[in-house]
Order: C-alpha cells, then sequence, then structure tokens
C-alpha cells in the first residue's frame, strides 16, 4: 500500500485558512473536484481577482477552469529576450454577444513619468546645453540701438517722414516677397478711377496706414486706409472661415501697415470700398541662425526686477544666485539680458511712494547693481530700460545714463528696443509697453497671453504701431519700431507674465518678472507668473525654465 502524497496532505490541511480567504472575498466553492483544483494553485490572488471582475460569485470545475485561463501568461514574441508578461482580463458578459472580456491591466512594470515641474513647466535635457560659458569669449553685436542716434525735434515734420517711412519699408516688403495679387495702385488714383474699379472683375490693390478702425452692427470692420496721397473709407465683411486671428475678426491697429484688396461701392452716398481680402507685410518660416558648435553656450533672459518696490522677491533672487553658482545648467549662461524696469523708479504713477522701499532712484539702481554682481564672473549681462527706468518715456528709448551705468561692471547697456546678435544669433529684445495697446485693440490678445501680442508685432512686421494710444512713441524721421530683419530670438517682458516657444521659426520670450502682485494687479484680478528664468541654448536653441518661487 503506497503511503499518502505528502503534498496532498499539506495541502489538504491548507484548505481551511484558503476557504476563509474565499469566503471573506464574497466567493463560494461547490464539490470536492473545484477543492482540488483550487488546493494545486500556488497564489489565489490571480483567481480572486479575475472572479471579481468577472461577476462570480461561485466557483465550480469549469468556472475554474475559465477563470484559470484568462489568467495566464502571455508569451512574449520570439525576437525578444523579455519576461512572460502576464494579462488580467474577464469572463465574457452573458448578455453580450462578444465572446471577449473586460482587459483590467497589464501586470508588466509601467515607465513612469517625470513628476511635473512647478508652475506647468516643461523639462529639459542638460545635454541640449553642451558648453561652460568659461569656454568662449564674448561676442556681442549691436544692429541697431537709439542711444546717441536720435535726431527728431518733434515737429509735424519728423511725424510724417517717420510715418511715410514705414510706410515705404513695410509695402516694399510685401511687394518684394509677392505677398499681393497685383501691384498696389496709390489711393488718389484708385479713386480717381473708381468707376473703372466697382465690380470685382476690376478689383484694384492699395498699400497704406489703417486708421479710424470700429466695428459696425453688421460685424462688419470698417476702417480708413490712408496713403501720402488720399484716403478711402473700407469695409470688410468677416470671411466664413477665417481664423481668430484674421483682421476682420480680430481687428487692426492704428497705423497699422495693410494693404487691401477689392472694389468700389458706387451709389447715392458716398463710395466705400468693399475689401476682399487684407494683406499683411509677409512673414514666411523663419530659418534660424545658430551659433556653432564651438559657442553652444546659453543666454538666459528676465525682465522687470523692480528693484526698490516693497513687492521685489529678495529671498527669490538669494536663491537664483545660489542657483547659478551650483547647478551645471547655469554654468552654460554666458548672457543675461535684463529687458527693462531693473528698478521701480521714482515717480512713476500717483501714490507710488508709499510702495518703495527704496525712495531714492539712484539708491534703487545701486541695489540693482550690487545684486547683479552677485551673478558669476562668467555671466556678461545685458540691460535695457524700461517705462520705470530712468530714461525718456517715448520709443525708440536710449540706454541708462552713464551717470547711472557707472555703478556696474561687466555690463552692456542698450536701448530699448534693440536688436543685436551673440554669437551670430539674431536678438530683437523690446520691453514690450506696446503690449497694453495690442490688449485693448485686438480681441485674440489678453494680458494672460503676452504672446499673442508679440505673434501680432511679427506679423505687422512692427513693435509699436499706434500713434497717441498707450504708448508713447518719438517721431524719428526713420521709423525705427519696423521690424526689418525678422530675429532668431524675440524677447518681451512688461506684463509680468511668462512663455516660452516658437512661432513661425522664432523662438519667442516673454521674460518674467522679480516682483510679487502689487495692488493695482490685485485690483485688475491679474496673477503675475513672478521668479522664473528663461534660458535659451544658442547653438541648439533649446530652451529651460527654471522657476524660483
Amino acid at each position: 500500500m503506497r503511503r499518502p502524497s505528502l503534498l496532498t496532505d499539506m495541502v489538504s490541511d491548507d484548505w481551511p485558512a484558503r476557504q476563509r480567504i474565499l469566503a471573506s472575498s464574497g466567493i463560494l466553492v461547490m464539490g470536492r473536484k473545484s477543492q482540488e483544483l483550487i488546493q494545486e494553485l500556488e497564489d489565489l490572488q490571480p483567481l480572486i481577482q479575475a472572479a471579481r471582475a468577472s461577476g462570480v460569485k461561485i466557483l465550480d470545475p469549469r468556472t475554474i477552469s475559465e477563470l484559470l485561463s484568462i489568467t495566464a501568461p502571455v508569451p512574449a514574441r520570439p525576437d525578444r529576450g523579455e519576461p512572460p508578461i502576464t494579462q488580467q482580463v474577464t469572463l465574457p458578459n452573458p448578455n453580450s454577444h462578444s465572446p471577449l472580456g473586460r482587459t483590467l491591466a497589464p501586470s508588466e512594470a509601467l515607465e513612469l513619468a517625470p513628476a511635473p515641474r512647478p508652475h506647468g513647466l516643461e523639462h529639459y535635457n542638460l545635454a541640449d546645453f553642451p558648453m561652460h560659458a568659461t569656454d568662449v569669449d564674448s561676442e556681442i553685436e549691436i544692429h541697431f540701438d537709439i542711444t546717441g542716434n536720435s535726431v527728431t525735434e518733434g515737429k509735424m515734420s519728423d511725424m510724417r517722414s517717420c510715418f511715410i517711412d514705414r510706410l515705404k519699408r513695410i509695402k516694399s516688403m510685401m511687394i518684394s516677397a509677392n505677398s499681393l495679387p497685383r501691384r498696389p495702385t496709390p489711393v488718389s488714383e484708385a479713386w480717381r478711377n473708381r468707376q473703372r474699379h466697382s465690380s470685382r472683375d476690376y478689383e484694384v490693390t492699395m498699400v497704406g496706414l489703417a486708421t479710424e478702425m470700429r466695428w459696425a452692427k453688421s460685424k462688419n470692420l470698417m476702417f480708413v486706409v490712408e496713403d501720402e496721397t488720399a484716403q478711402v473709407r473700407c469695409i470688410v465683411k468677416p470671411p466664413s472661415e477665417a481664423s481668430e486671428v484674421h483682421p476682420a475678426l480680430d481687428g487692426l491697429m492704428d497705423d497699422d501697415v495693410v494693404g487691401v484688396s477689392g472694389y468700389f461701392l458706387v451709389g447715392e452716398g458716398d463710395p466705400i470700398f468693399f475689401v476682399q481680402d487684407i494683406h499683411l507685410p509677409p512673414l514666411g518660416v523663419h530659418s534660424k541662425s545658430m551659433a556653432g558648435q564651438d559657442r553652444a553656450v546659453s543666454a538666459a533672459f528676465l525682465s522687470d526686477t523692480h528693484v526698490g518696490s516693497m513687492t521685489f522677491l529678495g529671498p527669490q533672487w538669494d536663491k537664483m544666485i545660489t542657483w547659478f553658482n551650483s547647478d551645471p545648467l547655469a554654468r552654460t549662461i554666458k548672457y543675461f539680458v535684463l529687458s527693462g524696469d531693473g528698478v521701480d523708479g521714482v515717480g512713476i504713477y500717483p501714490g507710488q511712494d508709499r510702495h518703495l522701499s527704496i525712495k531714492d532712484l539712484f539708491q534703487q539702481y545701486s541695489e540693482l547693481a550690487r545684486l547683479l554682481e552677485a551673478l558669476p564672473d562668467w555671466v556678461d549681462v545685458i540691460i535695457l530700460p524700461g517705462n520705470h527706468d530712468a530714461v525718456r518715456p517715448a520709443e525708440p528709448q536710449p540706454a541708462l545714463d552713464p551717470e547711472v551705468q557707472q555703478d556696474y561692471s561687466d555690463t552692456t547697456f542698450v536701448g530699448n528696443p534693440c536688436d543685436f546678435s551673440l554669437h551670430g544669433v539674431r536678438v530683437l529684445s523690446y520691453h514690450g509697453k506696446s503690449i497694453d495697446d495690442f490688449v485693448a485693440t485686438l480681441r485674440s490678445v489678453s494680458y494672460s497671453q503676452p504672446e499673442r501680442a508679440m505673434q501680432a508685432m511679427l506679423e505687422r512686421r512692427h513693435l509699436a504701431p499706434s500713434w497717441g494710444g498707450k504708448t508713447p512713441l518719438s517721431p524719428e524721421p526713420e521709423d525705427n519700431l519696423v521690424i526689418s530683419t525678422v530675429p532668431d530670438i524675440f524677447v518681451t517682458g512688461h506684463v509680468h507674465g511668462h512663455f516660452v516657444g516658437n512661432y513661425k521659426g522664432t523662438t519667442m520670450v516673454h521674460s518674467s518678472t522679480w516682483q510679487n502682485q502689487t495692488d493695482f494687479q490685485r485690483m485688475l484680478g491679474f496673477q503675475p507668473k513672478p521668479c522664473i528664468l528663461t534660458v535659451v541654448n544658442l547653438h541648439t536653441f533649446a530652451t529651460a525654465s527654471i522657476p524660483f518661487a
């Protein structure tokens, strides 16, 4: 007589415990054959999970076999040396005609995504910032800076020269890029031949400055186009499939240079020009000029530090300085561009004095110099003025006064805006005061999305088109706010937001502030995005946004 199997005796002794586990899961076992099948299992959990997922409460031999079949390992593909993957599914629903059950979840190990960064900022790869700043010498080339070059006397003739220069330069861009359907006709000539150009068969194209924009009750856009010869009233109906930034829906800035194609509506009243199409200056996809592989250093961008204000974030600045002296990414930063409003200023708005921690203007600039002096010695600083700085408010603005500059070392002072190159990479830096005008005029632009204003500037090939708006302008004989050359990097500040991205081949940076929410911003319900340093590599154009608050 054979002795009883040790394994059988051991499993039999284990059955009460297994039965309690199944019962606690709400599962009953029917018959000895079912017990034997369950006793052979090394682990009850796959069976319990399959039963729960399939809604099974009673186990008989057939049900157990079916549940075990759907928990069997899935063999790995022969061409890959991977371990078997177990997949948990369910039995088919008896009320369903499908033989398939639900797939719950694979038991394979999941690849974990990196933890989200503060403020929803994107991750960056340090390999995209390949060179230390100490390995190259500085290379800054200034293409335009109004400092020492302002010649306007503020006369009416200067204003006329400025707008005629703007019109000629942007009109020339349109013609050379073939962005108009036909060669433009002077407004006076088109008006003189309005009877001829009074149907779609005899359309005409004009280029001029847009003024007096308003929305009609019909939701059509009405405006006036003016060149050096005459002006004409225009009306445009929004195209059926127009995007939100189409001028017929978004609006036009006063003194935009636009082309209009259409015909005159000649009736009993004054003729009006019915616009079939509006043409903005050409802006194709830009091809960047990158720094050489042997000059693959980075530039950091910041704006609106407002030193001297009670809301300047000093502890966060100290945190940034510590980062500059310890982080590997910081060692790639050769240039630090401060795009205006380095100090809060004095007398900028009524009652400002009670919001100042430093009430003397020169002491504010001395404190800013002290703060910048803490940057590592491999960093070269470039400073533009803004509307809070001690320069004329009219744009373009000259650089800070030499008396202010004497407190600074390793610093290049330029005007606002400034067009310059860093190792051959073209940078257009502008403080951004005109964003106020874009927000007030265009429907698609808001303070929460300042990049929309930057896109509109590039599309118009002009930084601040509107005369008499929120942005004071200096009527130089040449309009120096025309964007003659599309930049590789376009940077603004002013509204205390933050953005970095690409638009038609140009890297756009809206630099963050170093000032906490002000009383005025709180009243408007605007939440700034402070203490974010934007870093752009000049060779790879990879970007990194580093938060310090």
